[in-house]
């Protein structure tokens, strides 16, 4: 095949698909038609960072707080499980909480959305103040009343 016939190939390719590729950044741009993950609202005033930071970062932040937790012995640290578990909780009707990895409730909303599946709650506790009774070891914090909504 010839050189120019293989651009000519090449142009038509690109004249056809061009419009289809256009039209795609285009509605790429709409957020209004990109259905969003719903979650009930945290109780604290704002995030220990930026929501943007978090949605990136939150796995990063824990993974470097497990290995401080648990090489170093710090707890309690600005990144931890329990300070997400905390504040992103929420509650029933009779002011019980709500495993955050339970359907469409915090963690569960975002990660059903991306796909991700969340394998923290197999040791660690899903509601504040919950005792897990086969890692005793971790259950630190006393079951309290619902903390009042914004």
């Amino acid at each position: 095949m010839k050189a120019w016939a293989n651009f000519s190939l090449t142009r038509a390719l690109s004249a056809a698909f061009a419009p289809l590729f256009f039209a795609g950044a285009a509605f790429a741009g709409d957020e209004s038609r990109v259905i969003l993950p719903q979650y009930p609202r945290p109780v604290g005033e704002r995030c220990v960072e930026p929501a943007d930071v978090m949605r990136v970062m939150h796995m990063n932040f824990i993974l470097h707080q497990r290995d401080e937790t648990v090489h170093r012995g710090i707890r309690g640290a600005q990144h931890s499980l329990r300070g997400c578990i905390d504040c992103h909780a929420d509650y029933d009707g009779q002011g019980r909480p709500i495993p955050i990895n339970a359907a469409g409730q915090f963690c569960e909303s975002c990660h059903a959305y991306t796909a991700v599946n969340i394998d923290c709650f197999g040791c660690h506790r899903a509601t504040p103040g919950e005792v897990n009774p086969m890692r005793p070891s971790i259950n630190v914090g006393a079951v309290r009343e619902p903390p009042a909504r914004q």
